[in-house]
């Protein structure tokens, strides 16, 4: 990484979106000291220039921002960070400094709490459960959900086609993570499809 601090008089903006949802959280500035901070803890540390000092998001609030990436634009004076947030990223209360709050990406969200209820093996997780009762199982309930979206389909009540939709892509979620895919991976196929 190359960043051209001296371009920008010492400070280069630093957009933070959210690794799952690539939802944009906040921008904010630093300086070379600032990401050499961040790049070392692995929590994003900006410089704040009404304080005049370095600052980690989160080192009053406990909202840290977990570095996942840092990427670098085409100019090397701007700067991208992927971020796992710790809570809200605004000191609003909001998930995000431009206060778009948005199911969007949400189901990036819920992949990760799949994967990481699997991983975990609890007794008492459903996803869990099913999970461990094989593909099969989680086959059949996906095409069972299928089922009751195209009959929820068929009526006028919105809210429960709204959930069932909701059941069948929680449980598409399941049978990918046990073909060993992502929904990224799914994507792909679409985007090619497109071009």
């Amino acid at each position: 990484m190359n960043i051209n601090f001296e371009k920008t008089g010492g400070l280069v903006p630093v957009i933070i979106q959210n690794t799952n949802t690539l939802q944009v959280l906040m921008l904010g500035y630093m300086n070379e000291e600032a990401l050499q901070k961040t790049k070392s803890e692995g929590k994003v540390t900006f410089f704040s220039r009404s304080q005049n000092r370095l600052w980690t998001k989160g080192e009053t609030s406990g909202n840290f921002l977990i570095v996942s990436e840092i990427l670098q634009d085409c100019d090397n004076d701007t700067i991208l960070i992927k971020a796992i947030p710790q809570g809200a990223t605004c000191h609003t209360g909001a998930t995000s400094c431009f206060h778009e709050e948005t199911a969007k990406g949400f189901l990036y969200e819920l992949e990760k709490v799949i994967e990481q209820r699997i991983t975990e093996k609890s007794e008492s997780s459903y996803t869990s459960k099913l999970f461990n009762r094989g593909i099969n199982k989680v086959a059949q309930k996906v095409g069972e959900e299928a089922i009751e979206l195209v009959i929820e389909s068929k009526d006028n009540n919105i809210d429960l086609f709204k959930d069932e939709a909701a059941d069948l892509l929680y449980h598409f979620l399941i049978l990918l993570k046990t073909k060993e895919l992502k929904l990224e991976d799914i994507e792909r196929v679409l985007v090619e499809r497109q071009r």
